[in-house]
């Protein structure tokens, strides 16, 4: 999302590198930059093929959906073998939610990793690393707590990955297409969600050792397509000394909570996650409202991922400046669609309010991802998108237990719409506080000329005066 185009596009900085085979990665920048100059004509935002026309794109994608496949694979599988092994459904629920643990507990932490070394150097040691531990969980006879400690294992890995990737997108897709190309990614992130559920479940039932081997073989593929597909790199920034996991950790959070623009940024994005999960948390609590059961209860979680599909497409047509004017109103409309619950409508007016509630959170989520990206410092990438992904799960979390918890004790639909009501009273604070676009656009300008100084020394925003 931007302000002024001519000035962030400017602003991009490349790390000059030869690829592999000889390959002069100037010559593919400058047909990069060429491609975004066309791409950002007007207010006409970029297309699929933009995206996609990155080969290092390709490869990067096409890992990222191998490992959300194999991932559902292994969610079902193992979820599976501790029920079948020990007849528990809190063991069995406990198994489910160790691969989000990591992000919970200390998923910002573990994403600093990914800022000491080459994010494709992070990504392919991860990738070979979750391969092993998952073919491991795949032999037959594996104890079961030697099971859930490698599954859990396994899930310590998921945060630096997905911070140095997410750093690479932003790397290889500069401008509009980095938004696009963003959309596209939710995309195919709720299809292979839906896909590794299904059919992970279909082979599950089968063998659940042979789904654990799947998931093994999808991190060999993805391992391959990032060695092959993706050259290497040097970090944006080498210069600085290193200090403790922990005290870098605090400098990202410094960096993020201190600046004028990326701060209230976060606090949006983590707001409307936490509002529009808590339909899809309390589904299978609500559907006896409608006198359904697993029915009705897919239907409601269905909601969310087509909502954010509906969304994805939305930004795709839309262009960059118009999708400026359309976030304050969409921040709006997320929680004030899901107040009407509070009417007790029929079942068919509450699954189109939430899905309409999904669409427009979904719809502002990835241009404030493509705002939040143009404030940052190279040498802060991968630990800022590591607090954005642990906050996301954090919020997840904290939003569905606290909303179960009044679930108690109030009608489902009273919790919803109030929840939202709560929701809509915070978006309307953070639409009449959001930052004017001169300040944006200053933010952008002071990130670009920072990442273009020839040994800058980055410094969390709260500490620089133009941030106060």
């Amino acid at each position: 999302m931007s302000e002024k185009r001519g000035e962030i596009e400017a602003g991009e900085h490349r790390e000059p590198v030869t690829g592999e085979a000889g390959v002069d990665a100037d010559a593919d920048a400058d047909a990069d930059a060429d491609a975004d100059a066309d791409a950002d004509a007007g207010d006409r935002p970029a297309t699929f093929r933009d995206v996609f026309g990155v080969a290092e794109y390709r490869a990067l994608f096409g890992a990222a959906v191998l490992s959300w496949v194999g991932d559902y694979f292994a969610k079902v599988a193992v979820t599976f073998l501790v029920f079948a092994d020990t007849g528990s459904v809190l063991l069995s629920a406990i198994g489910f939610a160790i691969s989000y643990l990591p992000w919970v507990a200390g998923g910002p932490v573990l994403a600093a990793l990914a800022e000491r070394y080459p994010y494709r150097r992070v990504m392919i040691i991860c990738d070979v690393a979750r391969m092993a531990l998952v073919g491991l969980m795949a032999l037959p006879g594996m104890p079961m707590p030697g099971l859930l400690l490698l599954l859990l294992g396994a899930s310590l890995l998921t945060p630096p990955f997905q911070a140095a990737r997410s750093a690479m997108v932003a790397q290889l897709l500069t401008g509009d297409r980095y938004v696009v190309g963003l959309s596209f990614q939710n995309m195919a992130g709720q299809a292979a969600q839906v896909a590794g559920y299904a059919v992970g479940g279909a082979v599950t039932a089968i063998d659940p050792h042979a789904a654990l081997l799947i998931n093994a073989a999808t991190f060999a593929l993805s391992t391959l397509l990032l060695w092959r597909g993706v050259r290497p790199r040097p970090l944006p920034v080498t210069h600085l000394a290193r200090r403790s996991l922990l005290r870098e950790t605090g400098d990202g959070l410094g960096l993020v909570f201190g600046h004028r623009v990326m701060r209230p940024t976060a606090v949006v994005v983590f707001s409307v996650v936490g509002i529009t999960i808590v339909p899809e948390g309390l589904a299978a609590a609500w559907a006896p409202t409608y006198g359904g059961g697993s029915q009705i209860t897919g239907l409601l979680m269905a909601a969310l991922p087509v909502g954010a599909v509906i969304g994805a497409l939305v930004t795709r047509m839309t262009g960059p400046e118009r999708r400026l004017r359309l976030l304050k109103p969409l921040l709006l409309a997320g929680p004030l669609l899901l107040v009407g619950v509070l009417a007790a409508p029929p079942f068919p007016v509450v699954l189109t309010l939430v899905l309409l509630a999904a669409a427009a959170v979904n719809t502002v989520l990835v241009p404030l991802n493509g705002l939040f990206v143009q404030m940052l410092p190279d040498a802060y990438r991968a630990r800022a998108f590591g607090i954005m992904l642990g906050g996301i799960q954090l919020t997840h979390a904290v939003a569905v237990l606290a909303a179960g918890a009044f679930a108690e004790r109030f009608p489902v639909p009273v919790v919803v719409g109030a929840w939202a009501l709560c929701g809509l009273v915070l978006m309307a604070v953070a639409v009449t506080t959001w930052p004017t676009r001169e300040v944006i656009a200053e933010e952008i300008v002071r990130a670009a000329a920072l990442n273009r100084a020839p040994d800058p020394v980055p410094v969390p925003a709260g500490s620089h005066p133009a941030t106060t």
